[in-house]
C-alpha cells in the first residue's frame, strides 16, 4: 500500500534532500508545497518527473491550504517550510512570522483531519544566546523578542506551542525536531550560513569574512545526518508528543572553521574580520542524550568529511 508524504518547503534545502531520500523508498508518494520564496526549483531537478512525486506551488500560510484535496490523503508530514537562514528572514519579517505560525497550524489542522504523523523541524535558535551549555530540551532558552533574530526565533518557539496544543488537546502524533547547524553543497552560495560562506569565499580567492573576534562556537551537522535524524523521528512512537535535539555535539570556535576550509580548499584568502551581528549566540552545542535513547540516532559525518564533500561539490557548481 502506497503512504503518501507531505513535505513543505520542498524546494529547499532540507526539504528537497528529504524528497530525494525518500523517493529512494518503495511505496511512498510525495506531494512537495512549496511557494519558491527561498526555495529553488533546480533542488528538485532530480526528481520533478518522478511518477511518484507531487509538485505544488502553495502558500502553506494560507488556509486555503487546507482545502486541497490531494492533501486529504497524507499519511506522514515534514513541515519544513520558513526561510532558515538570517539573510533571508531577517529580509521577510513578517512572512517569516506567519509560515512558522499561520503555517504550523495549517499543517498541524491537517494532521488532525487526516490523522498524519508530523514532525515539525524547530531550531537551536529556540534557546537563544544560551546561558546553559551544552542545551538539552528541558533548557527553557535566552531569547530576546526585541531584536532582527526575534521573528524566527520566536515564531519557531510558538510553533512549539502550537505542536504542544494539538498533541495534548487532540492528540496529534507530532514530533519536535530542534535542528543545529545543517550544511552540504545544497546550501545555496548566497545563503549567507557559515559554511556556503566561507567555502564560496575561500574557492574564490576573497576574504574569508569572520564576525566578531571568530572565538563563538557553533556545532555543524551534515545534511546525510540530520535527514536520517527526522526520518527516525518520524518513524519511532516514541518520539510523539517530545522535542528532540538533532544536531552534532561537535564544538567549533568559528575561527577555526574559517581556517580549516581555507586548508582544505589550500585557498590564498586572508580572513577578514566584521561586527559581530545583535543577538547573535556565543555559544551553540546540542546535548543529544535524547536522540540517541529514543532514536538510537547520533552523526556519522565528521565536519572535516562534511567540508571536503562540500568543497568537492561547490567546484562542480562554479566550474573550478
Amino acid at each position: 500500500m502506497t503512504k503518501t508524504v507531505v513535505i513543505t518547503g520542498v524546494a529547499g534545502f532540507l526539504g528537497s534532500y528529504l524528497a530525494k531520500t525518500l523517493l529512494n523508498t518503495n511505496g511512498i508518494f510525495i506531494i512537495g508545497l512549496d511557494n519558491l520564496s527561498t526555495g529553488n526549483m533546480e533542488n528538485l531537478q532530480e526528481i520533478i518527473h518522478n511518477s511518484n512525486f507531487k509538485f505544488l506551488k502553495a502558500d502553506v500560510s494560507s488556509s486555503d491550504i487546507l482545502q486541497l484535496v490531494s492533501l486529504l490523503s497524507a499519511d506522514e508530514i515534514y513541515h519544513l517550510a520558513s526561510p532558515a537562514s538570517p539573510k533571508f528572514y531577517q529580509s521577510t519579517p513578517l512572512d517569516t512570522i506567519d509560515v512558522n505560525i499561520s503555517g504550523t497550524k495549517n499543517m498541524l489542522e491537517l494532521a488532525k483531519r487526516t490523522n498524519a504523523k508530523i514532525v515539525y523541524t524547530s531550531t537551536s535558535e529556540a534557546y537563544g544566546d544560551p546561558e546553559v551549555h551544552p542545551q538539552h530540551e528541558t533548557y527553557r532558552g535566552n531569547v530576546n523578542t526585541w531584536g532582527p533574530r526575534a521573528c524566527y526565533d520566536e515564531s519557531k518557539r510558538m510553533g512549539e506551542v502550537l505542536c504542544y496544543l494539538y498533541h495534548s488537546l487532540y492528540n496529534v502524533s507530532v514530533k519536535v525536531a530542534r535542528i543545529f547547524n545543517t550544511y552540504s553543497a545544497g546550501l545555496r552560495n548566497d545563503d549567507g550560513r557559515v559554511i556556503s560562506n566561507f567555502v564560496t569565499q575561500a574557492l574564490n580567492g576573497k576574504d574569508i569574512t569572520v564576525y566578531g573576534d571568530g572565538l563563538q562556537t557553533r556545532s555543524f551537522c551534515y545534511v546525510t545526518d540530520t535527514i536520517a535524524g527526522l526520518m527516525l523521528m518520524m518513524e519511532k512512537d516514541a518520539a510523539n508528543g517530545e522535542i528532540i535535539n538533532i544536531g552534532n555535539p561537535i564544538e567549533y570556535t568559528i575561527i577555526d572553521v574559517a581556517y580549516l576550509a581555507k586548508d582544505l580548499t589550500k585557498s590564498s584568502s586572508l580572513i577578514s574580520f566584521h561586527p559581530l551581528p545583535q543577538d547573535d549566540p556565543k555559544q551553540r552545542r546540542p546535548s543529544i542524550e535524547k536522540a540517541k535513547k529514543i532514536l538510537g540516532w547520533e552523526p556519522r559525518i565528521s565536519l572535516e568529511k562534511g567540508l571536503q564533500l562540500t568543497i568537492d561539490a561547490y567546484k562542480k557548481k562554479l566550474n573550478l
